[in-house]
C-alpha cells in the first residue's frame, strides 16, 4: 500500500536557490505540490525559471521568479525583499545552489577556486543569514542546505577539491546554526546526495545500480520541512544508497 508522507505546507512561503532547473527545480515543485507558495530563483536562465514557476502554479499556489547572484550580499537582500513583497516572509529556505567544477585541484585557476567556494558555501551563509531574523520573529522556520555525501568524513580526492571543501563547510555551518537557533522554533538541516539522476555516467557505477532520483532527494527535504521533524536540527541525511567509498 502506498503511503503519502507529503506534509501540508499550505500558508508557507519557500525560497529555493537555483530552482529553475535540475534538482533545485524538482525540490521547488515538490514544495509547491505540498501547498507552499514558492519563489523560483535563477541567475541567468529566465526562460527556464518562468517555465518552472508556471508548472508550480498548477498546484494552485502563488509563485514568483527571482533573479540574482546569491554570492553578492546586496543581490541577496534584493532577492529576499522582492520575495517578501510578493509572497511574504520566507518560512522555508532551501540552499540548493552548488556548481561542481570537473577538474583536478591544481588545474583550477584561483578565480575558479574562489567562485566554487563562494557559490557552494558563501551563498548558503548569505541566504541563511538574511532569512533568520524573520523566522525568529515568527517562531518558525526551516532551512535545508545541500551538502555532498563524501563530505561526511575525511574522504578527499584531487578532483573537485574546492567543491568538497565547501560542502564540508556547509555541514559545519549547518550544525553551528542549528545550535544557535535551537530555542527559536527553527530547524537547520542538510541533505547530501552522492549523485543524482542528471549525472551522465554508467548507472552500474552507482549503489543499487542507479544514481539518486530527484524524488529520492526531495523526500528527506519534505520531511525536514514538516512539523513531524520539529525536534530534528543539525542533522544530515546522505542520499547515497548506502555507498561506501574506497579509502
Amino acid at each position: 500500500m502506498d503511503v503519502d508522507l507529503t506534509p501540508d505546507l499550505s500558508g508557507r512561503t519557500a525560497l529555493v536557490t537555483g530552482s529553475a532547473v535540475r534538482v533545485g527545480r524538482a525540490v521547488l515543485l515538490g514544495l509547491a505540490a505540498a501547498g507552499a507558495d514558492v519563489a523560483v530563483h535563477h541567475r541567468s536562465d529566465p526562460t527556464a525559471a518562468a517555465e518552472t514557476a508556471s508548472e508550480a502554479a498548477a498546484h494552485d499556489v502563488e509563485t514568483t521568479v527571482l533573479k540574482g547572484d546569491v554570492t553578492d550580499p546586496t543581490a541577496v537582500d534584493t532577492l529576499f525583499e522582492t520575495c517578501e513583497d510578493t509572497l511574504g516572509t520566507v518560512d522555508i529556505l532551501i540552499n540548493a545552489v552548488g556548481p561542481l567544477p570537473q577538474a583536478d585541484w591544481d588545474d583550477l585557476s584561483p578565480t575558479e577556486w574562489q567562485e566554487t567556494v563562494a557559490a557552494n558555501l558563501y551563498s548558503t551563509y548569505l541566504c541563511t543569514r538574511r532569512a533568520l531574523p524573520a523566522m525568529r520573529d515568527q517562531g518558525w522556520g526551516r532551512v535545508v542546505n545541500f551538502g555532498v555525501a563524501d563530505a561526511r568524513d575525511d574522504h578527499a580526492l584531487p578532483r573537485n577539491l574546492p567543491y568538497f571543501i565547501a560542502k564540508k563547510g556547509v555541514l559545519t555551518f549547518t550544525r553551528s546554526v542549528a545550535y544557535d537557533t535551537q530555542d527559536d522554533g527553527i530547524t537547520v538541516n542538510a541533505v547530501s546526495p552522492y549523485a543524482v539522476e542528471n549525472t551522465v555516467t554508467d548507472p552500474a557505477a552507482f549503489p543499487r545500480g542507479r544514481p539518486a532520483s530527484f524524488a529520492d532527494v526531495l523526500a528527506p527535504i519534505l520531511f525536514f520541512c514538516s512539523d513531524a521533524a520539529a525536534y530534528l536540527s543539525g542533522q544530515n541525511i546522505a542520499v547515497d544508497g548506502g555507498r561506501l567509498h574506497e579509502a
